[in-house]
């Protein structure tokens, strides 16, 4: 049977902005940003900031997808499909791959996605 999801579970939780950037920084990168030949370093290393945000419409996209239930290999085409057709970077053998590394590596963070009402969280206190 499959898992029913309730609108809470789909419109009341955010995402953790810097951990989808995590996953993404560290296994994605198609552009090659953090080439560590050229730029090293972290997404959030100040020299980084001025495009950390880089890739998050896309992240935030594959991350929303899965939330909503749509197929792994359907969000790991996404993520091809941006890289080589949107962002015009051409196949490459490690495309897919890496597509299927930040895929997995969303759906397996229990953390990455959090509710605003949860105390403690988005300005409330915890009790």
């Amino acid at each position: 049977m499959p898992r029913r999801t309730h609108d809470r579970d789909r419109t009341a939780t955010r995402i953790k902005l810097s951990k989808l950037r995590d996953i993404g920084w560290s296994l994605w990168d198609p552009i090659g940003l953090l080439d560590p030949e050229s730029r090293p370093g972290r997404w959030d290393d100040e020299a980084n900031l001025s495009f950390a945000d880089e890739y998050d419409s896309y992240l935030i996209a594959a991350a929303s997808q899965l939330r909503r239930g749509t197929p792994r290999d359907d969000v790991v085409a996404f993520l091809v499909d941006i890289e080589t057709r949107h962002m015009a970077m051409g196949d490459s053998p490690s495309a897919r791959p890496r597509a299927e590394a930040v895929v997995d590596a969303i759906l397996a963070d229990e953390g990455l996605w959090t509710w605003p009402d949860a105390p403690g969280r988005f300005g409330q206190e915890a009790r």
